[in-house]
């Protein structure tokens, strides 16, 4: 599998929009190469720099196999669970002092979806479940 956005690339400054304190949309995300015995996707996007450790920024599960991307600003196509900043859905880069990195994980799951599924134990979760995963990482300076 390969997940990419038409937004950054990989490895590259997240652009200024996207920050909780801008305009806190969602970036497009898009994938490829999706295994066949796939049942769901899950989608997170995680700060290992933050202060407070491992901070969730976005989490999405039940995503259908065939679905092949997320438009930028959305609409979302499958159930967004609450993020560290306590809130439902994209809640964008904010950090306090540097530059942090941010990682775009894609799970291809063995599962139809990750229902109950709190940010606290969504990638074990993932992890769990996963037949595959891959992901991307965005940097964002304050």
């Amino acid at each position: 599998m390969r997940i990419y956005s038409e937004d950054f690339e990989d490895g590259k400054q997240i652009p200024s929009e996207f920050g909780y304190r801008n305009k806190n949309i969602s970036p497009h995300i898009a994938w490829e190469g999706v295994p066949s015995n796939a049942r769901s996707l899950a989608l997170v996007c995680n700060d290992p720099d933050a202060p407070a450790g491992n901070w969730i920024h976005w989490a999405v599960h039940s995503i259908d196999p065939n679905v092949r991307n997320i438009p930028k600003g959305g609409p979302v196509p499958g159930v967004e669970i609450r993020n560290d900043y306590g809130k439902s859905g994209w809640g964008g880069p904010a950090p306090p002092s540097g530059t942090h990195r941010y990682f775009f994980t894609l799970y291809a799951l063995n599962v139809p979806g990750l229902e109950g599924s709190t940010g606290k134990d969504f990638e074990q979760r993932c992890e769990k479940h996963k037949i595959e995963k891959t992901h991307f990482m965005g940097t964002y300076s304050k």
